[in-house]
Formats: structure tokens, sequence, C-alpha cells
């Protein structure tokens, strides 16, 4: 009897295969399999069999795919006992090393083992029989978004697993051996940089210098191409001792990736919490590597939880030396929650990935996210939890990863964790947090010491606040600070069993010079979590010198924490106590500070995003000269500090609202647009906008309602949100023609054309790109000629009308060459390219296309749409294994922007390349996933080529038949012409 994962599911007795044929029963199989010896909970098989939408008839379908599997055991032999009914669910019983995964992971720890000890023949033994196990991608052809994402996290095993053989094949000398396996990975898996390492010592063993180097080369040119990054320094130390000759003292790199370090620092005089301590890093300790460990610390605001995490953390690193991340998620603060997909977009940028590859569906996000962990011995503090929701999709779930949680609650929801839940410090260890940083005083006076410990309620924070005045006045005596702070009163905002902490910073604060105590309250009104000298010389008035100054003393003073070199934070009790005094300011004062600190805000993205903006819309930006303009000038990297500040950007715009200020509301969402859409960040660019939009109502601005509905469906346009960029675009028209403005009708007319074209509405699409057009030659602007030439273009190919479109992107190539625009030169070749694809020319589209590639690379839309044209013209030209590699590499750059209308282009195409070389299995799931795709997005032209390609590959000639017809009857309705079930050269065209 025997189970396999690693490859195809399979489940065999003897030769004999059970007949698990059923898409439904092969997902239920999988997650027993993936979960073999524990049980698999009926929601967690429904989740995997229907994702976020079950039937109401889901635990009877979920029985009856359970009955199936077990009548397919008996049929090849195996019992049907081997899964097991339980309460919570179903189990698979199986013996261990019948289970290919299994053993698979008991020969990477033996071959892992074998190396620690340095046996080298040994671990290659076992190394080599663990990659014997595989057949293939792990649960090949499998779908559900769960057992992808288990799949994904098994196939990066694989490749760790691969790496680690050639290294300990290189230590043994058969460096010649390798070779070919080592260029044939690198081929397949060109960003690796460990494989390229291995090859590259392996060639220079061999004696082929030269090409060690090139592969070199290639590595920057791909990883400039790909990532706009240079190798990382294990790779380019080999390439070093290649050229210095010291490749037998170089091992090859065992780390793709840089360790990552975002912990903040550990407080030097950690007192008291020893148990606690203990009790967290023993478990630790003590835990294997078979899964993740998780570790939650709770307890009331102000008792050390943080600081506790963050020291456990700091004793337990060494055991998590590929990562240590850290994340608040403000789950108790004056800020709302940190919702998970936020939270992911900040620890996938931690752990170094660009804004461009993190993916804008939720699943993805989290699929990318334990993808990542796979790859690493990994630690993530997960600071100030609201909720066991909040963070469910955030915890690891792979082995050799930690997970340290604090909260102000009990976590009920987390199963299998047993809490640390914070108390106050004891008498004792706070009387001695209070003497490490006060000093010996506070042993000469233990009534007064205990007294102030009293005050400060036993929780450290308030302790500490109350040592550093102490230490700071070393003429007073304990009985002083005792006296003073019992007789101050509590502020009013802070619950009763607070008023001790609120106590503590008052004090802090009353000694502040008079410039500090202001900067202080100022802050108060900051909305972002972080903030620099830069905001706070805006936000208060001040030279930057002088703000830096006043944050240091802060700093000094424990009321502004500095978690990371030049950027700081309140921490949320501090934040409501500096939002209280600010309170007491007058209104107009406040209102000032909140516009000093908006207009630096406007002005710094605006000149981040310059560059970017690729033509000029007629928009009427009218927000006038910077207030500072010394400050946005001084700013090191305007696009670095843009993205630190994006998460503030949102509450910004409704501190706007609230200030005085409404304008700067959309006046932001349109200076951040450029930055935010190319970036691919649409769940910040559509919220930014909504309250744009809420602010320009309100204030009855209808020619800024209509800017701010015009980008806001940009974002729903890259998102599939069709019906909603319509919607805002076509109320965007109607006050831009109230209000007789020519150049703004032309820019929302050209973005609804390209809406249209995706919607299938291509009568509508091209009336709307010519009435743009005829705008911007009237009025003589190229840019917006060159805009909207190649959408014309678009639409004409769609309706199978050729010379046309090939007439408009000439005209559009003529006119960047007459402009010199060598950008604009790139994307009208890869037009004509495209469309000399589907004339059946291949020869002539593949010259363009590669030509516009060059200048392409990097641009993540641009760059995917010209690979999948130049995959089109290799398939029609023969060379069909370079036509799915170019499909397969665009299919992953749009998944990866979020755009599914690329997706379900990109589909169709794999699809078309699939069956052309003889893959027609392959070919029908890749028709069906695009299909799936332009039916969730509403893409009817690409709902009817995948519904032809299906019909010219089922092998049921009714199910075949019925799809041609879907296909034809869609194609009729959008007057576009086929031949064998594809868009054809209109009559006449």
């Amino acid at each position: 009897m025997w189970f396999g994962i690693l490859g195809p599911l399979r489940a065999t007795n003897g030769g004999v295969d059970a007949p698990v044929a059923a898409g439904r029963d092969r997902v239920v199989l999988a997650m027993l399999l993936l979960n073999s010896l524990h049980v698999v909970s009926i929601d967690q098989l429904v989740d995997a069999l229907w994702d976020s939408a079950p039937p109401a008839t889901a635990r009877g379908q979920l029985q009856s795919s359970v009955s199936r599997i077990r009548r397919a055991f008996a049929e090849a032999g195996l019992p049907a006992e081997l899964i097991v009914t339980d309460p919570a669910g179903y189990r698979l019983v199986a013996d261990p090393e019948q289970v290919d995964v299994n053993v698979f992971d008991r020969r990477l720890a033996q071959a892992r083992l074998a190396v620690e000890k340095e046996e080298w023949s040994e671990a290659r033994e076992h190394f080599r029989a663990a990659l014997a196990l595989w057949k293939g991608p792990a649960l090949a052809g499998i779908t559900s978004p769960a057992v992808r994402r288990a799949a994904a996290a098994l196939d990066e095993q694989r490749l760790l697993a691969i790496e680690d053989t050639f290294d300990v094949e290189l230590r043994l000398g058969l460096e010649r051996d390798a070779i070919g396996g080592l260029t044939g990975l690198v081929e397949r898996h060109p960003l690796r940089e460990r494989l390229r390492g291995q090859l590259m010592i392996a060639l220079y063993r061999a004696g082929r210098q030269a090409d060690a180097l090139a592969v070199y080369r290639d590595a920057r040119e791909a990883l400039a191409g790909e990532l706009g990054i240079e190798p990382g320094p294990a790779l380019r130390e080999v390439h070093r001792a290649i050229l210095t000759g010291e490749v037998e003292t170089a091992a090859a790199p065992r780390e793709v990736t840089l360790p990552v370090r975002a912990l903040p620092r550990t407080v030097a005089d950690f007192t008291g919490r020893a148990e606690a301590v203990d009790r967290l890093v023993r478990a630790v300790e003590e835990a294997d590597f078979d899964g993740p460990v998780i570790q939650v610390i709770d307890g009331m605001a102000g008792s050390g939880k943080t600081t506790l995490a963050v020291h456990v953390a700091n004793l337990v690193a060494p055991r998590y030396p590929d990562a240590q991340l850290f994340i608040d998620l403000h789950g108790h603060s004056l800020r709302r929650p940190l919702d998970a997909s936020a939270a992911l977009v900040t620890l996938l940028r931690q752990l170094g990935l660009p804004g461009d590859r993190i993916p804008i569906d939720m699943d993805d996000r989290v699929a990318l996210w334990r993808s990542e962990l796979a790859a690493r011995r990994a630690l993530v503090v997960l600071d100030n939890v609201a909720s066991t929701a909040q963070i469910a999709p955030l915890l690891p779930a792979s082995a050799g990863s930690l997970a340290l949680i604090t909260s102000r609650r009990r976590l009920l929801g987390l199963d299998a964790v047993r809490p640390e839940s914070l108390p106050v410090l004891s008498e004792s260890e706070a009387i001695d947090l209070l003497a490490r940083i006060a000093g010996d005083r506070v042993r000469a006076e233990p009534e007064a010491a205990a007294e102030v410990v009293r005050c400060c309620g036993h929780l450290p924070l308030a302790i500490r606040l109350a040592a550093a005045r102490l230490a700071h006045r070393p003429r007073w005596r304990v009985a002083d600070l005792a006296r003073r702070l019992a007789g101050r009163s509590a502020l009013p905002e802070l619950a009763a069993e607070e008023r001790t902490v609120a106590s503590a910073f008052d004090l802090s604060y009353a000694h502040l010079p008079a410039v500090a105590q202001r900067v202080f309250r100022l802050l108060g009104l900051h909305p972002g979590e972080r903030f620099d000298a830069f905001t706070t010389a805006a936000l208060a008035g001040l030279p930057l010198d002088d703000a830096q100054d006043v944050l240091d003393d802060l700093v000094d003073w424990h009321l502004v924490e500095e978690p990371q070199a030049g950027r700081y934070r309140l921490h949320d009790l501090m934040r409501e106590f500096a939002s209280g005094l600010a309170a007491r300011d007058p209104l107009p004062e406040r209102h000032a500070a909140v516009g000093r600190l908006l207009d630096f805000y406007l002005h710094a993205a605006d000149a981040s995003t310059v560059g970017m903006e690729a033509h000029s819309s007629g928009d009427v930006r009218g927000w006038g000269p910077a207030q500072r303009p010394d400050l946005v000038e001084a700013l090191p990297s305007k696009l670095r500090w843009l993205e630190d500040e994006r998460a503030a950007l949102v509450a910004l715009a409704d501190r706007a609202i609230g200030a005085g200020h409404a304008h700067y509301a959309w006046w932001l969402a349109r200076a951040a647009w450029r930055f935010l859409y190319v970036n691919a960040y649409h769940d910040d660019l559509i919220v930014l906008h909504e309250r744009g939009l809420a602010a320009a109502m309100l204030a009855g601005d209808d020619a800024a309602v209509a800017q701010v509905l015009n980008y806001l469906a940009s974002s729903y346009y890259r998102t599939g949100r069709y019906q909603d960029a319509v919607t805002h675009l076509t109320e965007a028209l109607r006050l831009r023609e109230r209000l007789g403005d020519d150049r703004g009708m032309a820019t929302t007319r050209g973005n609804l054309s390209a809406v249209q074209l995706m919607m299938g509405l291509l009568p509508e699409a091209l009336a709307n790109a010519r009435a743009a057009y005829a705008v911007w030659e009237r009025v003589g602007d190229d840019r917006g000629r060159m805009l909207h030439l190649p959408k014309m273009g678009f639409v004409a190919a769609m309706m199978g009308r050729y010379e046309e479109a090939l007439h408009y992107h000439r005209r559009h190539l003529l006119l960047a060459c007459e402009r010199r625009d060598q950008h604009n030169v790139s994307v009208a070749l890869g037009h004509i390219g495209a469309v000399r694809v589907r004339m059946g020319a291949p020869d002539a589209a593949a010259r363009c296309l590669a030509a516009a590639l060059r200048r392409q690379r990097g641009i993540p839309y641009n760059e995917a749409e010209v690979l999948n044209d130049l995959g089109t013209a290799r398939r029609l030209q023969g060379r069909l294994a370079e036509a799915e590699q170019h499909h397969q590499e665009a299919l992953r750059i749009m998944r990866t922007v979020g755009d599914r209308h690329g997706e379900a282009m990109v589909g169709n195409d794999l699809a078309a390349t699939l069956g052309a070389a003889g893959a027609p299995e392959a070919a029908v799931e890749a028709y069906r996933r695009s299909l799936a795709v332009s039916v969730q997005i509403g893409h009817r032209y690409e709902q009817a080529r995948a519904l032809a390609g299906l019909g010219s590959c089922l092998r049921d000639p009714e199910e075949a038949r019925t799809h041609r017809d879907r296909a034809a009857l869609i194609f009729a309705e959008m007057g576009v012409a086929q031949i064998n079930g594809e868009p054809a050269p209109a009559e006449g065209g």
C-alpha cells in the first residue's frame, strides 16, 4: 500500500490504483494525506472544497465524497477503515512509511543530520533517496486554493533539498556530474541565486572559468530585469573567488535571501518576569521543528507585554537566523485595527519583497507569505492583536517558525495554545525595576520606593517614566517623587485602573522645556503610526535640525520611542495622553498645525511621483507652492519616504476632513495616485480615493468629484471591477460635460473606452477612444494622441479589423519617433507585433515584439503583454517550449500585480499553446481557469475565447458543441467574426 502526493495524487495497492477520479474526492483525499495521522476538521475540508462559499448541503456532499473514496479504496484492495470518522472530522490512519511525504521528511532529516556530522557520502545517499520520491509538482492537477497553498510549500522544500544535495556533491568533488542538472535548474529558476552560485563553482572546478563568469553576468541581467536589484552578497562572493582563484575555499551560497532583522531593540535594564521568561524560552527550546511554535502573551495596557515579547524574541533569535519580524496590529489603539491584508503587505515588505510582487487577492497574499516562511527559520512578533480572526492568516504554517503574539485580551479562538497572561509586577520586581533605572537612592528609602511603585500601579511603563524623572533629578529624594506622584490627578480619559499611568505621563511631561512640550502635544495630532523629523518639523513649524533635537530629547524621556533609526512612534497610551493635551490648545492653532502637516505630505508625495506621470490629463491640481519647500527638497529619497509613509495617507485624509482642510483629502489622493497605481497598492488607492470622494462631494466641488471618480475607476479597472469603473467614469464624464472641461472629458472617455473594451462593448469603446483622440488632436497634445491611438488599435484588433489596427499603431510609432520618445516607440512596436501575430505573420511579429521586450522589462503590465504575444508568435513558428515559457512568465506577472483581465487573456493563449504541444488535458485546465476569471470579472471577449478553446479540446462531443455555441453567440453579440472558434479578420479588414 502506498500513498503519493509528491507529484500527482495516488493511492495504490500492489500496483493497482484506487480509482479516485472526481475532483472533489481528490481534494478531500489530498487534505487527509497532507495531514496524515491528524484529524482534519469538517470546516477545513469544507473550506478546501468550496473556499468561502459552501452550499447548504456541504456536509452531506462531504460525507458522500468520503464514502466514494472508501469504495475506491476497496476496489484497489485497500482497507476502507483507513479513513476514520472522528467527532471533529476525518483522519487517515495509514502507516507513515506508506505516505511518500513522510518518507521524504524522514530522509531529509537523516540527510541533514549527516551533513552536520560531515558524513558527505551518507548525506548524498539520503538526499537522493528523498528526491527520488518526487514524480512532479506536488498534488499536480488539484486546483483547490487550500491544497495549492500546501503544495507550494512542499515544492519549495523540494527545491531547498535539491540545493542542499548539490552542496554535498560539490563537497564530494562531483562537480562534473552536477553541471548538467544545475544548468537545467538555473534555466527553470533563473532568480535562485544559490543554484547559480553552485553552477558557477562546478563550472570553475571543471576548468570552465569563462562559462562560470557568464553565469554570473546572466544572473545580474536577470535580477536587474526582473527585480531591479543586484546579486546578493553570497553570489558576489563566489564571483570574487572565481576572479581571484580562491574558489577552493569559497562555499556555494547557502541562503538565497539575506537575513532579516526587524525586531525593536530590547531594553538593557529588563527586570522581573523571570518565571514568564523561563516558561516562554523553555517552551520554544523544547519544541521540535515538526511544526510552527505559537506563544501568546496577554495582559492589561502598560503591563509590559511588548517589552517581554521583544526580550524573549532576542533570547531565542539564534534559533531563527533567517528572519526576525515585528508588526504592531493596533488592536487596542486610537487607530482602527490593522486588517490582515494590510498586515501581510507590511510583513512581506519586511522580508524584502517589492510592492509589485505582492498580490491583491487575500488568499494569494496568504499563500505567498506562507511560502516565504517555508523557506526560512523565522520568528515573527505580532504585537497588539485585536482578535484571533485578525491574525489567523498571519500565523506561520510551516515547521521551523515561531510566532510571539501580544494582546490586551485573551485570544480564546487559538487552538492548542497556552497563553502567558501577565499580571502587574510584584512589589519586589517593581522596586527592582525602579532601582535599576534610578540608582542606589531607591534601596535607601524602601518605604518611599514602595509608595512610588504603588502610585504607578506596579505597571512597568509607569515605573519606567517615574524612574527616569528621578534619575534626572539627583537632588531629589525618593520621598519627593512619591509625594509628587500621590498629589497629581489622573486624566479623565483613562480608565480607573490606569490613573497612575496618566500621573506618571503628566509628571514627565511637566518637566519638559516649553518647545518640547509643544512638539509633544502636536504629535498627538499626527494620525500616522510612525513619524520622522521631517513630519515633526512640518507639524510644529520648526527648522529640521531643531525638530530632530526635540525628538532626541523626547526619546531620552521615554515619551517617544525610536523602534528604528530615524523613525519614531508614540505608545498607545502616550498617544492618547498627547492627544488629550493637544485638545486644550486653541482650535485655530490645532487646525493650523494639521494644515502644515497635510501640506508637507501633499508636496512630498507630489515631488515623489512627478517623474512617473506619463501624460498631463488636464487635472487642475490647484494646491499652489509648498509651505515648506526646504523640507521637501531635503528628503534624501522621496520615493522611499513615500513608501514608508504610505500607511499614513488614509488617516491623514480623515484628519484633513475633521480639521477644516477637506480639500487636502482629494489633493492627497491625486498626488499619490501614480505611486499607488504603478506599485499595485490597489487596496490603499481605493480607500484613499473613497475618502477624497466623500470630502469632495461634501464640499460640493464637482471638478474635484469628477477627478477622484476618474482615478478611483483606474483601480477598479485593474482589479477587474469593470461595472464599478463604468459607473464612476460615467458620472465623471457627466460632471465634466456640465463643467465644459474638454480635456477632462477626453481623459475620462479614453478611460471609459479601456473598460468597455474589457467588457466586450466594442463599438462603444471605439467611439469613446475616437472622441478622446479628436480632442487631443484639436488642442495639439501629442502625449494625449499617443495615449489614445493604441486604444483605437486595441478595439479594432479585437473586432478583427487588423489593417485598421495596424494603421493606428503605425501612427503611434511615427509620432513617438518624431518626439524621440523611446518608451512609446517600444510600446508601439509591441502593439504592432501583437497585430501581426493575429494576422498570421509570426516572423515579422517576433522581430517587433523582441525589440519591444528589451525596453519593457521591469514595467509589469507592459512586459507581461509583450511576453504573451511573443509566446503566441513562437507557437506559430513551431517553437512550442519557448512559447510556453513566455506564456507562463507572463501569467506569473499578471497574477502578481493582480491584473485579472491580463490573467484571463494570457491563460487563453497558454491553453492554445498547450493544445498545440499535444497536452490536451493541460490545455482544458488552462481554458477552464481562464473562463472562471473572465466570467468573474465580466470580460466577455476572453470568456468567448475560453469557451471556443474548450470546444476545440473537450473529448465529449456534446459538451464541446455546447461550449462552441456559447462562444459563437458571445462573439456575434460583440460583432466579432470567427474562424475555427478564434477571432478572425473582419470582411474588408
